[in-house]
């Protein structure tokens, strides 16, 4: 991972007491008979504290409201910190949560930490989360992410691929058609359910901005297209 010796100048500190304090305030509100079926349910072997999202969501803000961030670099080392040290799995949701503010937002410094939430994670969860900020980076920094978005969809890692697919999800009608055609095709032969459900969904999800584009998509590429990718791309439209 680079550092931002890169620019020059020191790397940032860690907001040493959110960091501190995040633990307990999760423990706090944690329902411990909730732990092993979110673990069961997400095939995790990370142990879980039993926080439901909702809550956690809540404790993340109100934990940086209380220790609020001097700036971007010390938001992601940060975030990095909290990453790397989890010992339960909302430490790492908390993680990626933290990136969703206006410091954060948009801000190229975090592709890095959301390049490793991606392919150190490797569950849905996680490549799911990240992925609407890779898409907040590409709208606001196009010619330098595109690039990006394109090499990862021809990835040998399933999850980078995934994220390429995904990250236009929350774009409506800023969606760049021909990003998301040129990212979904070099996965169309791709087995994995991960990759097909993804295909699927950034397509469904797209047909409530622009469904005669789908439509047009589906049946230039159906001979290609999974049942699974075509069943869900249609699911909303009518014939």
């Amino acid at each position: 991972m680079d550092t931002d010796i890169d620019s020059g100048q020191r790397p940032a500190k860690p907001n040493r007491p959110l960091l501190e304090e995040l633990l307990p305030r999760l423990c706090q509100v944690a329902l411990p008979e909730k732990a092993d079926g979110m673990a069961a349910y997400m095939k995790s072997s990370m142990p879980y504290l039993g926080v439901p999202v909702p809550l956690l969501r809540k404790t993340v803000r109100a934990a940086a409201r209380t220790h609020p961030f001097a700036e971007v670099g010390q938001l992601r080392a940060t975030v990095e910190a909290l990453w790397r040290r989890a010992t339960f799995r909302e430490e790492r949701y908390a993680a990626i949560m933290l990136t969703d503010s206006r410091l954060a937002r948009g801000d190229m410094a975090l592709l890095p930490f959301y390049r490793e939430v991606i392919e150190t994670g490797r569950w849905w969860d996680f490549v799911d989360a990240a992925a609407p900020r890779v898409g907040e980076l590409l709208l606001a920094h196009r010619g330098a992410m595109e690039p990006v978005i394109r090499a990862w969809s021809t990835e040998e890692d399933l999850w980078l691929r995934r994220c390429a697919i995904l990250a236009q999800l929350p774009a409506k009608a800023a969606t760049d058609t021909g990003l998301l055609e040129d990212v979904i095709v070099p996965n169309l032969a791709d087995r994995e359910f991960f990759i097909r459900k993804a295909i699927g969904w950034a397509l469904r999800h797209h047909a409530r901005t622009d469904p005669d584009w789908v439509r047009d998509f589906v049946a230039r590429h159906r001979d290609r297209l999974s049942p699974l990718s075509t069943r869900e791309a249609l699911k909303h439209l009518g014939p």
